[in-house]
Protein backbone atom coordinates (compact mmCIF):
# COMPACT_ATOMS: atom_id res chain seq x y z
CA UNK A 1 0.00 0.00 0.00
CA UNK A 2 1.40 3.39 -1.02
CA UNK A 3 0.87 6.87 0.38
CA UNK A 4 -0.54 9.21 -2.25
CA UNK A 5 -1.69 12.84 -2.29
CA UNK A 6 -5.02 13.88 -3.77
CA UNK A 7 -5.87 17.49 -4.64
CA UNK A 8 -9.28 19.08 -4.81
CA UNK A 9 -11.09 22.41 -4.80
CA UNK A 10 -14.52 23.95 -4.91
CA UNK A 11 -15.69 27.54 -5.34
CA UNK A 12 -18.44 28.61 -2.96
CA UNK A 13 -21.31 30.81 -4.11
CA UNK A 14 -21.39 32.68 -0.80
CA UNK A 15 -19.63 32.80 2.55
CA UNK A 16 -22.13 31.02 4.81
CA UNK A 17 -21.27 28.15 7.15
CA UNK A 18 -24.08 25.87 5.95
CA UNK A 19 -23.17 26.42 2.31
CA UNK A 20 -19.48 25.80 3.06
CA UNK A 21 -20.34 22.55 4.85
CA UNK A 22 -22.45 21.33 1.91
CA UNK A 23 -19.81 22.16 -0.69
CA UNK A 24 -16.86 20.74 1.25
CA UNK A 25 -18.83 17.59 2.08
CA UNK A 26 -19.57 17.18 -1.65
CA UNK A 27 -15.88 17.68 -2.46
CA UNK A 28 -14.77 15.13 0.13
CA UNK A 29 -17.36 12.60 -1.05
CA UNK A 30 -16.19 13.04 -4.67
CA UNK A 31 -12.51 12.62 -3.72
CA UNK A 32 -13.28 9.39 -1.87
CA UNK A 33 -15.64 8.00 -4.52
CA UNK A 34 -13.53 8.79 -7.58
CA UNK A 35 -10.47 7.21 -5.99
CA UNK A 36 -12.23 4.17 -4.52
CA UNK A 37 -11.35 5.27 -0.98
CA UNK A 38 -13.05 5.13 2.39
CA UNK A 39 -12.50 7.31 5.45
CA UNK A 40 -10.22 4.56 6.80
CA UNK A 41 -7.80 5.22 3.92
CA UNK A 42 -7.29 8.85 4.93
CA UNK A 43 -4.01 9.77 6.64
CA UNK A 44 -4.50 13.55 6.87
CA UNK A 45 -6.18 16.45 5.09
CA UNK A 46 -4.90 19.97 4.67
CA UNK A 47 -7.59 22.55 3.80
CA UNK A 48 -7.02 26.09 2.60
CA UNK A 49 -9.58 28.83 2.11
CA UNK A 50 -9.26 32.12 0.29
CA UNK A 51 -9.08 35.20 2.56
CA UNK A 52 -12.69 36.16 1.75
CA UNK A 53 -14.08 33.08 3.56
CA UNK A 54 -14.76 33.66 7.26
CA UNK A 55 -17.94 31.73 8.12
CA UNK A 56 -16.35 28.48 9.36
CA UNK A 57 -13.41 26.14 9.13
CA UNK A 58 -13.58 23.78 6.12
CA UNK A 59 -12.45 20.96 8.41
CA UNK A 60 -15.75 21.31 10.30
CA UNK A 61 -17.48 19.80 7.26
CA UNK A 62 -15.24 16.73 7.43
CA UNK A 63 -16.07 16.25 11.10
CA UNK A 64 -19.80 16.58 10.32
CA UNK A 65 -19.64 13.59 7.95
CA UNK A 66 -17.80 11.38 10.41
CA UNK A 67 -14.14 11.97 9.59
CA UNK A 68 -13.20 12.27 13.25
CA UNK A 69 -9.97 10.27 13.71
CA UNK A 70 -8.01 11.86 10.85
CA UNK A 71 -5.70 14.83 11.46
CA UNK A 72 -7.11 17.93 9.74
CA UNK A 73 -5.70 21.43 9.46
CA UNK A 74 -6.97 24.66 7.93
CA UNK A 75 -4.91 27.54 6.57
CA UNK A 76 -5.52 30.70 4.62
CA UNK A 77 -4.68 30.76 0.93
CA UNK A 78 -2.37 33.53 -0.34
CA UNK A 79 -4.20 36.79 -1.12
CA UNK A 80 -3.13 37.11 -4.76
CA UNK A 81 -4.64 39.89 -6.89
CA UNK A 82 -7.02 38.46 -9.48
CA UNK A 83 -7.27 35.02 -7.85
CA UNK A 84 -10.57 33.16 -7.94
CA UNK A 85 -12.67 34.18 -4.89
CA UNK A 86 -14.39 31.95 -2.29
CA UNK A 87 -12.33 28.82 -2.95
CA UNK A 88 -11.71 25.94 -0.57
CA UNK A 89 -8.85 23.64 -1.55
CA UNK A 90 -7.76 20.36 -0.05
CA UNK A 91 -4.70 18.16 -0.10
CA UNK A 92 -5.50 14.70 1.25
CA UNK A 93 -2.85 12.12 2.05
CA UNK A 94 -4.21 8.61 1.57
CA UNK A 95 -3.20 4.97 1.59
CA UNK A 96 -4.05 3.32 -1.72
CA UNK A 97 -2.89 0.77 -4.24
CA UNK A 98 -3.54 3.23 -7.08
CA UNK A 99 -0.46 4.39 -8.99
CA UNK A 100 0.11 8.16 -9.10
CA UNK A 101 -1.12 8.24 -12.69
CA UNK A 102 -4.56 6.92 -11.65
CA UNK A 103 -5.21 9.35 -8.79
CA UNK A 104 -8.32 11.41 -9.57
CA UNK A 105 -7.89 15.02 -8.48
CA UNK A 106 -11.30 16.64 -8.03
CA UNK A 107 -12.11 20.23 -8.96
CA UNK A 108 -15.84 20.91 -8.74
CA UNK A 109 -17.80 23.54 -10.63
CA UNK A 110 -15.95 26.73 -11.51
CA UNK A 111 -12.89 25.51 -9.56
CA UNK A 112 -12.12 23.20 -12.50
CA UNK A 113 -10.57 26.26 -14.16
CA UNK A 114 -7.84 26.27 -11.47
CA UNK A 115 -6.16 23.09 -12.71
CA UNK A 116 -7.40 22.18 -16.17
CA UNK A 117 -4.37 19.91 -16.50
CA UNK A 118 -5.45 17.54 -13.69
CA UNK A 119 -9.14 18.26 -13.02
CA UNK A 120 -11.40 15.25 -13.44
Amino acid sequence: MAVRAVRGAVQLERDEAGHMHEQVEELLAAVLERNGLSADDLISIWFTATPDLHSDFPAAAARRIGIVDVPLICAQELDVAGAMPRVVRLLAHVETDLPKSRIAHVYLGAAAALRKDIAQ
